[in-house]
């Protein structure tokens, strides 16, 4: 369904919804599961799936899937994988599974539920004089809609892939230069291969490589900065549930008992929660990718590891940086995995008036934030009571950042236990990390994890509140 097969210029609706990726989609799903709210969907792409749609072709997400998506309907099987770097823990799906299943969401729930209508290929203008207005990209008819409760910006944290986004560096002709999701496209070996870039991108970059037989020797790694990263196997959903919940409560004693920012960086290594590629150098960034065990052990053949800054300009014999310059030559394929990938934002008010701007409010569990949301929108009146439910949780950027992220995390959590109708939906939730913890009430480690949480989590909030930068 497209904006061409409505001869209409003008239609109303209760919720005008502005993109189409795992937020929209995932607080649609809630929406109307809770309310008989009308909904239009709005998205420049021609399907739903967001940035999915531009990602390189060997992505995967990098938590598993049985907590991704919409609260409706499952990602995958449920099935842990018996092979390869994450052997032992439970699926991630592909770029073109996750594209697949948003599209499946759309055209076997929600369009037949008769609450939603899509606009694919559709750019937001803006609201005028007479209502929000969109124009198809296909057609140029311009549609006018009129919203009798709320815009809903599914786009303020829209992530930035390196596809679609302009490098910071300049670069010399004849220079090859490519984003990872040419790399399968490549016609001819380089002579070596430049990665450029600190985050997850460039390490599925360097890991994909690895995989498809190039040596470590031959990859060079321009690393800014280095990344705290998270021990995947601690955030694990269902028959390993336990061991979710374990790894919360160290990260709780962690910040109850660490006496300044250091030691708590200390502490969070020595108990497993924070993990690093190098562990010669202090990492200062800290954007929430996680990794297998695994996966870090093969990251670390990379040796020839570049600390000399940015990159200011690419050259046919040189690569000019902040803190030096490097040889390169014209066979050497070099990689950029410089976009920023999640937004970093100021946080701004979840619920308003005429407005909700999606945002993250629990830590690393994007699906169940904006789903939460959706449900929280249908079950309360008050914007101020929304908005005391659900604070705003920035993404993290510097490695100091993991404080307020927690804090603001740990103390709506404490919020969110006063609830009882919240309390029910995230119990019954898919998306919810947490989901049946109760029913491994008997596993000791579970014991063990539940009475250190209980224990040392309001004393966390307490130090965490003190050590905020």
């Amino acid at each position: 369904m497209v904006a061409g097969s409505y001869l209409m210029t003008v239609i109303a609706t209760d919720y005008l919804i502005i993109g189409a990726g795992l937020s929209g989609m995932a607080f649609a799903d809630s929406l109307i599961a809770e309310s008989d709210a009308d909904v239009v969907l709005v998205d420049r792409r021609h399907r739903p799936g967001g940035h999915w749609h531009d990602a390189y072709p060997f992505v995967r997400l990098h938590m598993p899937s049985a907590n991704y998506g919409v609260n409706s309907r499952a990602l995958g099987s449920d099935s842990t994988d018996e092979a390869g770097l994450n052997a032992g823990l439970y699926e991630r799906a592909t770029a073109a599974e996750i594209c697949t299943y948003f599209h499946r969401v759309l055209e076997e729930h929600l369009l037949p539920s008769g609450q939603v209508r899509f606009f694919g290929m559709s750019d937001y203008l803006g609201q005028g004089s007479n209502g929000h207005e969109f124009v198809s990209r296909l057609t140029g008819e311009a549609i006018t809609v009129r919203v009798r409760r709320k815009l809903v910006d599914a786009t303020y944290l829209e992530s930035s892939v390196p596809s679609t986004h302009t490098p910071s560096f300049g670069v010399d002709p004849g220079v090859r230069l490519t984003a990872p999701n040419d790399l399968v496209a490549l016609a001819e070996p380089g002579t070596g291969y430049t990665v450029i870039g600190a985050g997850k991108t460039a390490m599925d970059a360097c890991q994909w490589l690895l995989d498809n037989g190039v040596a470590p020797e031959m990859l060079r790694w321009i690393r800014a900065r280095d990344a705290w990263l998270l021990d995947r196997a601690f955030y694990q959903p269902l028959d390993q549930v336990a061991t979710f919940i374990e790894g919360v409560s160290l990260q709780v004693e962690a910040a109850a008992q660490a006496h300044d920012v250091d030691d708590l960086f200390r502490r969070l290594e020595a108990c497993g929660q924070l993990v690093r590629l190098d562990p010669t150098v202090e990492p200062t960034m800290f954007h929430g990718a996680s990794v297998s065990a695994a996966e870090l052990e093969s990251l670390r053949r990379v040796e020839n590891v570049v600390r000399k800054g940015r990159v200011v300009h690419l050259g046919a014999d040189r690569i000019v940086l902040d803190e030096g310059s490097i040889p390169t030559d014209a066979g050497q394929v070099h990689v950029d995995c410089t976009a920023a990938g999640l937004k970093v934002a100021t946080a701004r008010p979840i619920f308003e008036p005429d407005r909700i701007t999606l945002q993250q409010v629990r830590q690393s569990q994007p699906s169940v934030n904006a789903a939460l949301l959706g449900f929280v929108e249908a079950a309360r009146d008050d914007d101020a009571d929304k908005n005391r439910l659900c604070p705003p949780n920035p993404y993290p950027d510097a490695a100091v950042d993991w404080i307020a992220w927690s804090y603001i995390g740990q103390r709506t959590e404490g919020v969110w236990s006063e609830e009882p109708d919240l309390q029910a939906w995230l119990g019954a939730s898919r998306l919810n990390l947490a989901r049946g913890f109760r029913d491994h009430l008997g596993d000791p480690r579970m014991q063990s994890a539940l009475g250190r949480l209980i224990a040392n989590r309001e004393a966390a909030i307490t130090n965490l509140a003190q050590l905020l930068p």
